[in-house]
């Protein structure tokens, strides 16, 4: 297999509680995400990675239901979560998507595919040129496997992909840039209650429509037209877990760590 999309979702998110499962007109985000991703052309399979806790036991029911495989590991550590699914098949490369993206556009997803060098170690958008939930990230399985080995802070084990992004020396990095120009600065994930707000208005609109694949382009052309929509989460910022990670940071002991 060459590429791997994993899907990173759990019930407990502290500020939004069950959000991975929150309706969204008619499917919960989930499912829309799990749709969304599906309609690339480059990749190879799509899998959910959650974590032990019994709270997720509704999200692993749906992702039965759906037809699609479902890996459940550490809860915290994600890199480790991450290494252990990916090491079962040992694609060429693994897709890493969050499951508070339901906005995701999965052509971008096709380009970074297709924009990805042979050399390349981790591709993303390192200048945040996408707005916040249309994120992904794409790395070679041996990158992973080399930072499931080596990361050995607490930052780097929560956060998946922290410590290829820290260690440009080890790793070739290389930049997804949005096509669109001028909106890294919106925020199209769920995390907050006014997130919630934006995305159901979003769906509502396009659902009613009859038209659920609506891409990045359409979003615009509709929040142009509706700014007091667009305007209800803009108190909250890019990255706050991450964030709130580093202010709390340590060394941990890890069994991989050489």
């Amino acid at each position: 297999m060459k590429y791997l999309v994993l899907i990173q979702a759990r019930c407990g998110s502290s500020r939004l509680p069950n959000k991975v499962l929150k309706d969204i007109c008619g499917k919960p985000d989930l499912q829309w995400v799990i749709e969304r991703v599906g309609r690339s052309r480059r990749i190879d399979e799509v899998m959910v990675i959650t974590s032990i806790e019994r709270n997720n036991l509704p999200l692993i029911r749906l992702c039965t239901e759906l037809g699609i495989r479902v890996f459940v590991g550490s809860e915290e550590d994600v890199l480790d979560r991450y290494y252990q699914a990916a090491k079962l098949i040992k694609p060429e490369y693994i897709v890493r998507i969050t499951a508070d993206c339901p906005l995701f556009d999965w052509r971008y997803l096709d380009m970074a595919v297709d924009e990805m060098e042979n050399d390349t170690d981790y591709m993303a958008e390192l200048t945040e040129s996408f707005p916040d939930g249309l994120d992904l990230e794409i790395m070679k399985f041996e990158a992973l496997r080399q930072a499931w080995e080596e990361a050995g802070l607490k930052s780097e084990r929560e956060h998946v992909t922290l410590y290829i992004r820290n260690h440009p020396e080890l790793f070739k990095l290389q930049n997804l840039e949005c096509p669109v120009s001028g909106i890294g600065e919106k925020r199209w994930t769920l995390d907050e209650d006014e997130d919630y707000t934006l995305i159901h208005s979003i769906y509502d609109h396009f659902v009613k429509k009859g038209k659920e694949d609506f891409v990045t382009e359409d979003i615009l052309d509709f929040l142009k037209q509706n700014p007091d929509i667009e305007s209800v989460n803009k108190k909250f910022f890019r990255n706050e877990g991450l964030a709130k990670s580093l202010a709390n940071d340590e060394l941990i002991e890890s069994e991989n760590a050489r």
